[in-house]
């Protein structure tokens, strides 16, 4: 599996651990922007997602957004999913404190009204939860020139990222992660039984890129994402 999807997952299993061990039997998790999600696929606690629909334009031709074949495939295929939201979380109706945690996986890059966007995933959290966030990072990846992505409205730095978060959560963590270059890139090509050489330099890639990306959590440089937890 890709690096970024590792530690993502390895991320959240340690955050429930630590959160069940003071006695929580099993805990309530909004996955926001969450669609086909693979990061909270089999983690043990109650997932409920969030997206919204999707419209025509960038969401469509990105695929971006829940449409009704992606909610059947879910439906079938996710057996730890207890609810599917379909609302903007910008303008969310959900009750204060609804669940233990919270999980926004390269989502926050997307949103216009970022502020808004922190203050409502605050507010929906329990006090002692947390909110999990990945993005591009900023400090290195410029999302500007022939290869900027339009859907994306910034990419925030780690200075920018942690400001924002400080405003609404009590105590919050920015470091980078996953290392860039070409391993990783090879390491994101899909595996298939048809391209067996290429699957074989996907998995190697991915071996050694986790490798590469131990340790980097104050380089700036050469690393492709923010990781970001804001405590309540």
């Amino acid at each position: 599996m890709p690096t970024h999807l590792v530690t993502v997952r390895n991320d959240i299993k340690k955050l429930i651990k630590a959160y069940i061990k003071r006695g929580t039997a099993k805990m309530s998790i909004l996955d926001v922007g969450g669609r086909k999600s693979p990061y909270t696929i089999n983690i043990p606690a109650d997932i409920t997602l969030l997206d919204v629909p999707q419209e025509r334009g960038t969401k469509e031709d990105l695929n971006l957004g829940l449409t009704d074949s992606i909610l059947s495939f879910i439906k079938k295929r996710r057996s730890n999913i207890s609810e599917i939201i379909i609302q903007d979380m910008t303008k969310s109706t959900l009750k204060d404190e609804s669940y233990d945690a919270l999980i926004c996986v390269e989502v926050i890059e997307h949103v216009k009204d970022d502020d808004v966007f922190v203050e409502h995933i605050s507010r929906v959290i329990k006090k002692g939860g947390w909110a999990y966030f990945t993005t591009p990072n900023g400090d290195y990846i410029k999302n500007e020139g022939p290869n900027k992505n339009p859907d994306h409205v910034r990419h925030y730095t780690r200075f920018e990222l942690q400001t924002l978060l400080e405003t609404y959560f009590d105590k919050v963590d920015v470091h980078y992660g996953v290392k860039t270059g070409t391993y990783r890139v090879q390491g994101l090509k899909s595996y298939s039984l048809k391209r067996p050489l290429q699957t074989l330099k996907s998995i190697y890639s991915n071996i050694v890129n986790r490798f590469q990306s131990k340790g980097i959590e104050n380089t700036s440089k050469e690393t492709a994402h923010l990781i970001a937890i804001g405590y309540k």
